[in-house]
């Protein structure tokens, strides 16, 4: 019932969320609301920056919204791009996006549910930003992100506490279900062990996290 509202919710919010974004350049707009978007920009460089190199490579978008992210990656070079997200509006979208830039034929757009879905391989870089806000199980998200990467999976984490962090339980109340978190409750999320490297960042109102595949 809970993701059911949640995709109902983006579903019917895709329009208005693809206008955050500059969709010639990938970057949310300075001019709209500076303080609440500045995570949004945030996250979108390091995810940029976190599949470096990517010429050549293959990522996945979980979430992936009206698809920024990988039509950027892929007009920088990216093998293939794969973005799901159970909202089909969002997915008309990127597919438009990707149609309009030229990158089509590298990009793939999917109507899935990531908890479901099975990639035919595995990819280099696996993206999940702005999803953990709305997955009620998100170790099971984390375990099968790191399944789903060679090298590296970045996610996003917004951050309990603070003025921020309670206008947008606000905001999202009568939405969907929203989920924020402290640093402690995404350390223990991922597994310790000598094969992963987990760093966590925060910026703005996020957390972000690079956990990399030592040797991958």
């Amino acid at each position: 019932m809970a993701a059911e509202r949640t995709r109902d919710f983006f579903d019917g919010y895709a329009g208005d969320f693809d206008a955050i974004y500059s969709s010639r350049k990938g970057l949310v707009r300075g001019a709209i609301n500076a303080v609440l978007r500045r995570s949004m920009k945030l996250r979108f460089l390091r995810s940029l920056e976190g599949c470096e190199p990517v010429a050549g490579r293959r990522v996945l978008d979980v979430g992936c919204g009206p698809g920024h992210y990988g039509i950027t990656l892929a007009g920088r070079g990216a093998a293939e791009v794969v973005g799901i997200d159970f909202a089909g509006g969002m997915v008309e979208l990127a597919a438009r996006h990707a149609r309009e830039a030229g990158v089509s034929d590298r990009c793939r757009f999917l109507v899935e549910d990531f908890f479901t879905w099975e990639p035919e391989r595995p990819f280099d870089y696996v993206i999940l930003t702005g999803f953990m806000d709305y997955m009620e199980n998100a170790r099971a998200v984390v375990e099968r992100a790191l399944r789903f990467t060679t090298r590296r999976a970045l996610f996003s984490f917004p951050a309990a506490g603070g003025f921020l962090a309670w206008q947008r339980r606000m905001r999202y109340r009568n939405r969907c279900a929203l989920f924020l978190y402290r640093r402690e409750e995404i350390a223990a999320l991922f597994p310790d062990g000598p094969d992963l490297d987990v760093r966590i960042e925060k910026i703005a109102r996020d957390y972000f996290v690079t956990a990399e595949k030592r040797g991958g």
